[in-house]
């Protein structure tokens, strides 16, 4: 009969092959970014490891432009969508009114409707009010989120409503409660919440594609499709500049990803 030790490094040798699976494909990028631009792959000249790709890829993709908007456009919904998200959560979580639960099933089954559904209706809402090639067509449809609402809500469940009624004998208001007791409380959940919706908005190519034309509101996504030519590509240029613009989200994921456990792992539970 197997021992606990040989389960154990079975799961181990299972885990390392699944890594590999998943990492392998990154290491071809990695790689890849490190040719010499215009080098084909497999070639004499991929050979040679080189940061002119980079270089080439910063210049031609105009990415301090692109970060910027990117950045811009995905703290301002990130902001916007914990602001609303927060309001929502703690009212679907805390407090007794008619059609509650209509309420929630409602955000339940938004969380089912693809974006790409909602772009005519929305663009042409746009279009009425001038917003069509603004900041504001980026970040203003998804202003809030159906997710974000149910992660909140779900997070203020699990918080002590004795905290509550404590404050509340202390003469503190709701919007006291909300601010300097629940949010603090629920850190966990809005740093998971700021994670998704940042990385989210980073990687968002639907908006700005349908939204927008203007070369000055580009934004990384924007950027690298004009490394992608109609019959071919340059690869290790194409490599160079995915590897730009995965940094940075790679980066913020390792800085949170404490919190962001702990926020996944707590917001299922129901007290």
């Amino acid at each position: 009969m197997p021992t606990r030790k040989f389960w154990l490094w079975l799961n181990l040798v299972l885990l390392l092959i699944g890594a590999a699976i998943v990492l392998w494909p990154l290491a071809i990028v990695v790689t890849t970014s490190f040719h010499p631009p215009g080098a084909v792959v497999g070639s004499e000249a991929a050979q040679v490891w080189t940061l002119d790709s980079y270089g080439e890829a910063w210049r031609r993709g105009h990415f301090p432009l692109a970060f910027a908007n990117s950045t811009f456009v995905a703290l301002m919904v990130t902001a916007l969508q914990i602001f609303t998200s927060a309001l929502a959560g703690y009212a679907l979580a805390r407090l007794r009114f008619q059609g509650r639960q209509f309420v929630l099933l409602a955000v339940i089954v938004s969380l089912i409707i693809p974006f790409q559904l909602l772009v005519v209706p929305i663009f042409l809402v746009l279009k009425w009010g001038h917003l069509i090639n603004t900041y504001a067509a980026l970040i203003l449809p998804t202003a809030a989120n159906g997710y974000g609402i149910f992660l909140m809500r779900q997070y203020f469940t699990t918080i002590p409503v004795e905290l509550e009624e404590a404050a509340a004998l202390d003469g503190a208001s709701r919007w006291q409660i909300l601010w300097q007791i629940m949010l603090p409380l629920a850190r966990p959940a809005l740093i998971t919440l700021f994670l998704f919706t940042f990385i989210g908005e980073w990687n968002d190519l639907f908006k700005p594609l349908i939204f927008t034309t203007r070369p000055e509101l580009r934004t990384v996504q924007l950027a690298l499709m004009s490394f992608q030519d109609q019959f071919s590509n340059d690869w290790p240029l194409l490599m160079a500049a995915v590897v730009i613009a995965t940094v940075p989200v790679v980066l913020l994921f390792l800085v949170g990803q404490r919190q962001f456990i702990e926020g996944i792992a707590t917001t299922g539970v129901k007290r």
